[in-house]
């Protein structure tokens, strides 16, 4: 049963503004106090973010600019989850949701309530440049190719061709997020495992060795053929410009964005759109979030009003959508909209 929990915003203010007071250079924890909005967090929400926070800034001429920081989602949660106080961000952004670890972390450190927000869908797509082979691939075949020791063998494809008779005898290069990315999580858990899982010994090792399992499922080779380009997706568009042979994976708006030059890859015969998204028949699909601090509601200047306007702008007709961002399905926007209405917190048992 869903229970709906509200934040007691008086006694709340008065603890936290004793706990925040104490940050302020005099505290032992030292930091000094802060006035402005501090988001970190995944480099695919980064751009819906800073979009809201000049949106904001514009509105509201009395309080300061956003501070908004691309460190990919599982760095963020590991300042987001470190503490309350104004050393610590106020809002998470993520391209998935928080996991039962970094949930203990937060509770461990004092950070209990937390509220959840899903700003929209994304998609996690494969592309290549207009000037490429023009591939179209199968969550089966993007795994034999990029994982460390497919089906628990020896990793020996080169080429994509040596990946499956049908594809070019193109080197197999692929640019993408690292592991402290939420990209790269939901890219192992929706494509990578999905590929896994297509062998029936391999999916069977799930229920005796979980493990094993996700070692052999999820790990991604490292030997030059896979190349980690940090938590900038736009690198990642450059690159592809200058090398047309190569894949990239990122966030779809950035695909959007670069629409003239770049061409998603299919994958199940399924492409990247905005339609084969928001309706998840695309295999990538994905939610994003955004995670707010309960504990800074009433102590960080405009951080609630920070919240609304996030909640005003993800329709499919709103602003965020001109940079790429996939409108939710009605019944959740409303939901989510009545979430940032009332800052209901995050029932922790629903971390993944």
């Amino acid at each position: 049963m869903e229970i709906s929990m509200r934040i007691s915003f008086g006694a709340l203010a008065l603890t936290l503004g004793l706990t925040l007071a104490a940050c302020n250079g005099n505290g032992p924890t030292g930091g000094g106090s802060r006035d402005q909005i501090r988001v970190v967090g995944s480099s695919t929400v980064y751009p819906f973010t800073t979009t809201v926070a000049e949106t904001f800034a514009r509105k509201n001429a009395g309080f300061k600019p956003a501070i908004v920081e691309s460190t990919g989602t599982g760095a963020g949660m590991k300042l987001f989850c470190a503490g309350v106080g104004s050393q610590h961000p106020d809002i998470e952004d993520a391209s998935r949701r928080i996991k039962k670890s970094e949930m203990e972390t937060c509770q461990k450190n004092g950070v209990k309530d937390i509220v959840e927000i899903q700003i929209g869908i994304d998609g996690i797509i494969m592309a290549e440049s207009k000037a490429g082979p023009a591939m179209s691939l199968t969550p089966e075949q993007v795994y034999k190719a990029l994982a460390a020791t497919p089906y628990g063998k020896p990793q020996t494809a080169k080429t994509w061709k040596d990946v499956d008779p049908s594809l070019p005898a193109v080197k197999i290069q692929v640019y993408g997020p690292p592991p402290t990315s939420g990209t790269r999580d939901a890219f192992a858990e929706l494509i990578l495992d999905k590929g896994c899982s297509a062998d029936a010994a391999t999916k069977a090792l799930k229920k005796s060795d979980e493990d094993q399992y996700k070692a052999i499922c999820t790990k991604i080779r490292e030997d030059g053929a896979y190349v980690e380009s940090g938590e900038n997706d736009n690198l990642i568009v450059q690159k592809l410009g200058s090398n047309p042979d190569a894949v990239g994976v990122f966030g779809y708006s950035f695909l959007e964005e670069n629409a003239a030059t770049l061409r998603g890859i299919p994958l199940n015969g399924v492409t990247p759109t905005y339609d084969t998204i928001a309706g998840y028949t695309y295999p990538g699909a994905r939610p994003l979030f955004i995670y707010v601090k309960a504990a800074h509601l009433k102590v960080i200047p405009g951080l609630p009003q920070f919240v609304a306007e996030y909640a005003s702008a993800w329709g499919k007709d709103g602003y965020l959508a001109r940079r790429g961002l996939i409108a939710a399905p009605a019944d959740v926007q409303a939901k989510n909209a009545a979430i940032a209405k009332d800052l209901t917190l995050f029932d922790p048992a629903k971390a993944e």
